[in-house]
Formats: structure tokens, sequence, C-alpha cells
């Protein structure tokens, strides 16, 4: 078994004694746990995470819940752990921050060192799933799944003819200047699978390598953000654009195109479209330890992982179609989940289209930690980084 660089004392930073997987126990008294959520999964996890509590109180007390920004999330564990006043607990987080806190080495690596408390658990995973877990190289479980991008939202009334092909979309946006817009890959899912997206559709040499492999997808985005007024650094800022009719369109995936139409935030008739030649990017919301966790609050959050990736949590996923469908696990279908994410799937699933739409096209993997943090680096330099707006 791998040995965990984790403190066994108070939850300060101290690394001095390194807690194993066969050393943890359940702790005599319950613990408080800090969340921070900067990949907006908490809607999903939440209750999850409120079952357990309640089902087991003498081990965990309160969580307080925050949330945060993927860009800045890494900076501010560094300054915690340089300093020994570890504050956060858990990082709800998408593969952005995931890639950059893995760079940093700010996380705990979870398997295979704890394969004792989540080995079986993980052994459940659904073959997508699995892939994006191995890809964390350990330091992340995958809690939901599937957020399939990347799509063009748009509203029928207002675009009556919508692009199909990446030519056809870029005529489109200089034919329409500052009406496309995506936001910030760094901070933004349908962003990320925008980009991620553009080396396939383009059929650029090697999607997998951003650096070297992207001539077609670095040149494409630079003649369309000729016809971009500025990048939002968050996907709800472009919702609300299409909303309000600031803009005509905007960068999507399923679970934002359901659970943005589901909570109001964008109207129930906004239609969405693919381009020829896309593949899916797979993506998945990740549950992060910080190093520096005491042993008794470890032994907790392990535990509390276990319970979030049981088939009746992994119900829960399917929430109002955040991370479309949703459930990391096997065995999971929507007849299990509660009756309000049922009703939402129902209504604003768009079973006809995705059902037809989603089988079109393959699934890839989203790019490795280490690629991604080179592309978010690259579009902020090259693209996007001078006109980001807040």
């Amino acid at each position: 078994m791998t040995v965990a660089a984790c403190s066994s004392g108070s939850s300060s930073g101290d690394s001095s004694k390194a807690v194993t997987a066969d050393e943890l126990k359940m702790p005599s008294s319950p613990v408080t746990l800090n969340l921070v959520d900067v990949a907006g999964d908490m809607q999903v996890a939440q209750p999850m995470i409120e079952a357990y509590m309640k089902k087991f109180p003498q081990y965990l007390a309160k969580v307080n819940f925050d949330t945060g920004d993927a860009t800045q999330i890494v900076s501010k564990l560094k300054a915690q752990q340089a300093a020994g006043a570890n504050q956060i607990d858990i990082v709800l987080t998408g593969n952005d921050a995931l890639g950059l806190g893995v760079n940093a080495g700010v996380f705990l690596k979870l398997y295979p060192d704890y394969q004792k408390q989540i080995g079986a658990a993980v052994d459940t995973y659904q073959p997508g799933a699995k892939q994006l877990f191995d890809m964390t190289d350990g330091y992340a479980t995958v809690n939901d799944f599937g957020d399939y991008g990347p799509l063009l939202e748009f509203m029928p009334g207002t675009v009556t003819d919508p692009p199909t092909t990446a030519d056809a979309l870029l005529a489109w946006a200089k034919a329409n200047p500052g009406q496309f817009m995506y936001a910030q890959p760094a901070n933004s899912g349908p962003g990320r699978a925008f980009v991620q997206g553009l080396p396939y559709i383009l059929g650029d040499k090697d999607p997998s390598d951003p650096i070297n492999g992207w001539d077609k997808t670095w040149s494409y985005l630079k003649e369309l953000g000729q016809y971009i007024s500025f990048y939002p650094s968050g996907t709800t800022a472009t919702m609300k654009a299409l909303a309000n009719g600031s803009t005509k369109m905007v960068a999507t995936t399923t679970g934002w195109d359901i659970n943005a139409r589901a909570i109001g935030t964008v109207p129930e008739g906004a239609d969405v479209v693919a381009l020829d030649g896309t593949s899916w990017i797979m993506d998945s919301s990740y549950i992060t330890v910080p190093k520096g966790e005491s042993a008794d609050k470890l032994a907790v959050i392990l535990d509390l992982i276990k319970w979030m990736l049981s088939p009746e949590q992994q119900a829960k996923a399917y929430d109002t179609g955040y991370m479309y469908p949703g459930p990391a696990v096997k065995g999971v279908t929507l007849d299990m989940a509660p009756k309000e994410s049922q009703d939402v799937i129902h209504k604003y699933g768009r079973t006809s289209t995705y059902d037809e739409l989603l089988p079109k096209f393959k699934a890839v993997p989203p790019l490795s930690n280490d690629a991604l943090a080179k592309m978010f680096d690259k579009w902020d330099r090259e693209i996007g980084g001078q006109k980001l707006q807040k």
C-alpha cells in the first residue's frame, strides 16, 4: 500500500507523520469539514453529503459549503499549505482546477493509496467515468459524469438558420459581430468543450497536443476572436446574455442546456445544434482532497466518497440535468432518481434530440492534466486574456 503524505494531527498542514490506509480509523467524535466548490457541482453533491451527515452524525457534524473560482483555488491552497494553516478539506472541481492543482502538488493522492477505503466503490464506475478517473492519476474521484459538448445554443426566433459547420460558424460570427460568445476555458465547462472540440472538427494533427498539434484550431480561434466582443470569466454570464438578447449564440453542453432552461436562466424554447464532425468531449465533476488533512477528517472524507458513489446516492446525480446524464457508476437509471429529477429530465431533457444526436458522434476524453494546463495558458496569452470580462 502506498504511503500518502497527510497529517495525523489537526488539519494544520503538518505532514510530519504519514497516515496509511491501514492506520486510518473512523473518529471517536464527529468532525466538521470545509468544502469549496469551483465547478458548480454543489447542487449535485450537497444532497449526497447531507444524506451522509443525517445517516452518520457520529462521524460528520457539519459541512461548511462555499464556492470559489477555479482559476484562483490552487494559489489559495498553496498559500494555506505553505503557512501550515489548511482551511479547506474538500474541493469540488472540474478538470480545470484539477489539472492545475495536480501540477502544483496541492492535492492528496487518493488512489491506489486508499484503495482499502474507496477501491470497491471505484470499481463500479461505468466505462467513460472510469476513463476520466484514470486520467486523474489517482488525485481525484469522479462524482458525476457526462455533460457532453460542444454544442451551440440559440433562440430559434432570433437565429433561424444556425451554422452546422465550423466554416459556417465563422461566417455567421463575421456577419453578426459581437453576437457569438463562449467563456474563458479555464473557468467554463462549455468553454473548454468548445475549444477542445475544435481540433476534432477541424481535423487537426493531434487533438491531444494543444501546443504542437492544434495549428488549425489556434488559427481558427484567432480569426473567430475578431468577431467576439469579450470573453466572460464563467458560463453563467453567457447564458444570461443569451436570455436577455445581448448575444444571439453561445457555446454550451448537454448539461448546461438542460439545467439552465430547467432553472429558468435560459428560456425553455432555446435550441441547440452540433457542428459537423463533432466529437463529444466527456466531462465530469471531481472530488479532491487538499494535502495536510488530519487522520480523523481524512477517514470521514474517504467514507463520504464511498457513500457518494453508492447507487442510491448516484441516482441524485441526475439532479436538474446539470451533468447530463449524471451518474458515474453502473446500474443507475432515471427511475431511481428523485421525482423532481425525473420531472426535469422528462420536460427539459430533449430526449428525442439527444437520443439521436449523442450516438451520432464518438465520445472522447478531455485533455490530460498537463495538456489542459498548457492549453489554458496559451488561450489566455494568445486568444482571450486581453478581452476577459469578470
